[in-house]
């Protein structure tokens, strides 16, 4: 959970440097960052689903 609760925020940080949201990185305004950050964001998110997915199992036996 925790590395896809860090690629949520990473993923989050690039989108918003890639649709220029946030300036003065090499990053910002570059349509393909928005993409690739859309990307890891959802990538986390499903990683956080499932590890907490496993938790409630685990804790139930």
């Amino acid at each position: 959970m925790t590395i896809g609760l860090l690629a949520i925020v990473v993923g989050a940080l690039w989108t918003v440097q890639g649709l220029d949201i946030l300036t003065d990185s090499k990053m910002s305004g570059k349509q393909t960052w928005a993409f690739v950050g859309g990307a890891v964001a959802v990538f986390g998110l499903i990683l956080t689903v499932i590890g907490e997915r496993v938790r409630s199992r685990s804790k139930r036996k």
